[in-house]
């Protein structure tokens, strides 16, 4: 019997729903792979923006043209506030504390250890500050450095330490301005300890029941710090950020004092969860202080600035400042502007938030629940649709919230460690059509991104991979989509998926592949024969390996499958060979240096084999 040739037409996307012989006619597994004209292809890869690194994990990035029409990207870490400018990263961190310090100073000779003495600091270790108005002593110039404190010696005393050794040792000497940066924050969620961190006989302490005077223990605490966040927004040219549990900041991008920083907010609120710009130009506190600066915390509450005007929080017939509470919910997670609203969510329920005038301002409009966002940055707006990621679902508003169907659900959510899910980061590929949900998976030891999953709004599919970004910005403002990232290297800003390189940053090969579902003829009822394969992939340079497996049965172990494996160059016009199994699936996977390889119309020669 003469076998006849047929065409593949896998289904788009990556479907995990089920097992691998009930997807049959679908793709099943992959990685670094999207979906063009239904057709998968490897994506594109990376290379450094800047050679400068920064320090701590990307956790917010914003890019935009300045009043001069530069462009620039901002993004802060649990460590810094940084700006991209042209050719170099900035350190535009704030500075909140300022004092001047006569006989402060403290040396040994040969060290280059310097106590800093200054009463009740309130400084801990990792945190930054630097001197101006710094006089030299004991060989020690301090003018000009940020400087990370090393150690915490009292309540009174830090140390840092310098480049240069002191010549002499002394104490209570030199003087300078002391400029303390906003404190450092945690990279990972961190426990609380201690005795009001969970109830009193809870099982939960060093004697397994808790008793007087016992502290909770880090394993058992009701009490979680949650990292550090940013959120970043322009306000016409400028920028609007805060760090989650702050106040809010005003950063100048065209400035030309030296060196920038990031300023405070006068008037605003000294405790914010996030913030959002409306298209009216009212700053949006999303958690925070209400009725003043520094009144009342209400994780569920919302302060607005007037319109325009940043410094302006105070509610009078004047202007449009003023305040709304939500409800459904225990903690307002994060806001993101829409056409004609912002979208607020809380743990638990979605809102509008409508501009509306004089004399409400705002009016807020519940329009869902059980559909809250899972952490700060999972949500995105793209053509004036909001998109987010839940505790177990996908979720979209487009005048009502609907959860996408999503064919890899079940395999995300159960791979997703939810220790992290603070850092689930939200983007947009507009180049591809894309939505881009950056995760902490549980299948490693990572504390930080090393996932993603991609659904396509336009063409409707869904597909997953490993990537180490913790960052994603559209390409609007650069050509190209930007992210940053940790590797051992460092912290690097990134130009992602620049058009022509399929490589990394240091030029490594980035692997990718695709595997389909099992696939049978007759309900399996007979036998798969093949014999040939005529190819039709588009593949700039190198080659790429395709494989295919067949089983006698859906769980026969794969010491017993039989593959057939061949290198398929851009010349490759046809393979023989000969298979049989009760079902197969095929493999396309690239491991070549720079290589782009794109599936077409392939086409297998099989036929049954009889029944067996």
């Amino acid at each position: 019997m003469t076998s006849v040739l047929a065409k593949f037409n896998f289904r788009q996307g990556l479907h995990r729903e089920s097992t691998q012989y009930e997807e049959s006619g679908k793709w099943f597994d992959g990685n670094r792979v999207r979906f063009r004209a239904g057709k998968p292809e490897n994506l594109r890869g990376y290379e450094l923006k800047i050679t400068d690194t920064f320090e701590g994990s990307g956790r917010d990035l914003l890019a935009y043209k300045s009043l001069n029409n530069k462009k620039r990207a901002v993004f802060g870490t649990p460590n810094k506030l940084y700006q991209h400018d042209g050719d170099r990263l900035v350190d535009i961190t704030p500075i909140t504390t300022t004092v001047t310090l006569a006989n402060t100073f403290g040396t040994s000779s040969g060290s280059t250890r310097v106590c800093c003495s200054d009463a009740a600091h309130g400084r801990t270790v990792g945190d930054y500050v630097f001197f101006t108005s710094s006089a030299a002593f004991n060989n020690v110039s301090l003018q000009g450095n940020v400087y990370q404190i090393v150690s915490v010696e009292s309540a009174n005393v830090f140390a840092i330490s310098v480049t240069d050794a002191a010549n002499a040792t002394g104490s209570d000497v030199g003087s300078a301005t002391f400029n303390y940066l906003i404190p450092t924050g945690n990279s990972i969620a961190v426990a609380g300890t201690g005795y009001g961190a969970a109830s009193y006989q809870a099982t939960v302490c060093a004697s397994d029941t808790r008793a007087w005077n016992q502290p909770a223990s880090a394993d058992a605490t009701d009490i979680v710090f949650d990292i550090t966040n940013w959120s970043l927004d322009n306000f016409e040219t400028d920028v609007i950020a805060n760090r989650n549990g702050s106040n809010i900041f005003f950063f100048e991008s065209d400035a030309s004092t030296t060196p920038i920083r990031a300023t405070s907010v006068t008037n605003s609120p000294v405790s914010v969860n996030s913030i959002v710009v409306s298209n009216e130009l009212h700053i949006l506190a999303l958690g925070t202080n209400m009725t003043s600066v520094s009144g009342p915390f209400n994780p569920m509450g919302i302060r607005f600035s007037d319109a325009t005007n940043v410094s302006v929080w105070s509610p009078s017939a004047a202007n449009e400042a003023g305040d709304i509470t939500l409800v459904d919910g225990t903690k307002i997670v994060s806001g993101i502007r829409s056409r004609n609203a912002v979208n607020v969510w809380t743990d638990n329920s979605m809102w509008i938030v409508q501009y509306v005038g004089q004399p409400d301002i705002f009016r807020e409009t519940q329009v869902g629940t059980n559909c809250g966002l899972i952490g700060q940055h999972g949500a995105v707006d793209y053509n004036g649709v909001s998109y987010w990621m839940g505790y177990d679902n996908f979720y979209k508003y487009d005048g009502s919230v609907q959860i996408l169907d999503c064919t890899v659900r079940r395999f995300i959510f159960d791979r997703l460690n939810l220790k992290y899910k603070e850092k689930v980061f939200a983007g947009i590929n507009s180049e591809f059509q894309e939505i881009i949900w950056l995760y902490t998976s549980n299948t490693s030891s990572a504390t930080d991104c090393d996932s993603y999953v991609i659904f396509s709004p336009e063409n409707n599919y869904w597909t997953y991979g490993d990537m180490f970004f913790t960052t994603f910005e559209d390409r609007t403002i650069f050509g190209n989509t930007i992210t940053t990232g940790a590797t051992v290297s460092g912290n690097n800003l990134y130009n992602n998926e620049p058009p022509g390189i399929f490589t990394g940053s240091n030029n490594e090969v980035l692997p990718s592949f695709i595997e389909s579902g099992d696939f049978d003829i007759d309900d399996g009822n007979a036998i798969i024969f093949m014999d040939k394969l005529i190819p039709d992939f588009d593949i700039n340079t190198g080659k790429i390996k395709l494989k295919f497996i067949t089983k006698k049965y859906p769980e026969s172990s794969d010491a017993t499958a039989i593959t057939k494996t061949f290198d398929i160059t851009e010349t490759t016009d046809k393979l023989n060979f000969r298979a049989r199994g009760r079902q197969a699936k095929v493999r396309v996977s690239c491991s070549s240096q720079n290589t782009s390889w794109k599936w077409g119309a392939i086409r297998l020669g099989i036929q049954g084999d009889g029944q067996r």
